[in-house]
């Protein structure tokens, strides 16, 4: 299912948040709690109603799920202070009180980039594969370079 709210669509099939075009980053837990909050916005949602849905029960600290508020609010350009997105009521929970369209996910397009071509499965080699990658010289001394060349070609040499 798809949601759309001011310029957000908030898609839970795909577990994406976009604004526009771009793809807004959200932590898993803060995710579920938007979108329970979304799905449930003809009513408040009490804390324990947020712990049972987001941390399945779980026992966690008010500062635990205020994180969580703030990181959603953040995530859809609200504030605890313009609550125009997400209001708190005091003593009583949350209510996601923005105005929402539901579509359906394969009817709605977010961005006007085209279709892309459906790229070929990647074949696989006969034998293992190993990938090594160059090493960083954490030491201060620049002269000590050529020891971590040293180690990844001693490495690739020991392969071959």
């Amino acid at each position: 299912m798809r949601y759309l709210f001011e310029d957000y669509a908030f898609d839970t099939d795909l577990r994406e948040l976009h604004r526009g075009a771009d793809v807004v980053f959200v932590a898993p837990q803060v995710f579920d709690l938007l979108e329970y909050l979304i799905r449930n916005r003809e009513r408040v949602a009490s804390k324990d109603d947020l712990i049972n849905a987001i941390w399945n029960g779980r026992i966690v600290s008010d500062a635990a799920l205020t994180t969580r508020l703030n990181a959603a609010r953040s995530a859809i350009g609200d504030s605890g202070q313009e609550q125009r997105l997400i209001k708190t009521l005091p003593r009583k929970g949350f209510r996601f009180v923005g105005t929402v369209r539901e579509a359906q996910t394969a009817s709605v397009a977010v961005t006007d980039i085209p279709a892309q071509q459906p790229k070929p499965a990647l074949t696989l080699p006969d034998k293992p594969s190993v990938a090594v990658l160059p090493f960083t010289n954490l030491s201060s001394d620049p002269e000590q370079d050529y020891f971590a060349d040293g180690v990844v070609e001693d490495i690739i040499s020991g392969f071959a």
